[in-house]
């Protein structure tokens, strides 16, 4: 890799001492991408690349939500996965201001602060998984264990299969 700029997420996981591998995809500056395309232009299986969901509680705290791109989060097992009322995504002219990163760039690695981070139990069940990196084109790639413990996250059943 050449000397490429390196984001938040990424020296957080080198911070912790966190192997990593970044995976870049070809996008148009500024324009995210939706995960389905980011799988396929990565080269791999949809079931390993997961998305961040950006979430604020009925008691007005934000949650983090990690779920595979081929799936959607279920908010009320996500509020219940946090133990709150209810959950509500946050508007797309929030992401920046509450994160710190922009849409199709959030990672739930290196957030401006340190939220409730919860992934999908799926994640599991590979030995590695792809999250954002921090910036559009950008992926990283670890073990769904290193993410969880980098993050302080946890794990529960959180997403559900879309209907095709």
């Amino acid at each position: 890799m050449g000397k490429e700029a390196k984001t938040n997420a990424m020296r957080m996981l080198e911070r912790a001492k966190v192997s990593y591998t970044a995976h870049e995809y070809p996008h148009e500056e500024g324009a995210a991408v939706d995960g389905a395309s980011v799988a396929k232009l990565t080269g791999q299986d949809p079931a390993k690349v997961f998305k961040t969901l950006v979430t604020q509680g009925a008691d007005h705290a934000y949650y983090v939500f990690v779920v595979p791109v081929l799936e959607e989060l279920d908010l009320k097992k996500a509020a219940k996965s946090v133990g709150v009322k209810s959950v509500a995504m946050i508007h797309v002219a929030d992401i920046n201001k509450v994160t710190g990163y922009i849409r199709g760039g959030c990672s739930p690695v290196g957030m401006k602060k340190q939220f409730v981070t919860v992934f999908d139990e799926s994640c599991l069940a590979q030995s590695t998984i792809l999250v954002s990196g921090g910036r559009i084109g950008t992926q990283i790639e670890c073990a769904p264990q290193d993410l969880i413990k980098v993050t302080r996250g946890k794990t529960a059943a959180i997403a559900v299969q879309v209907a095709q």
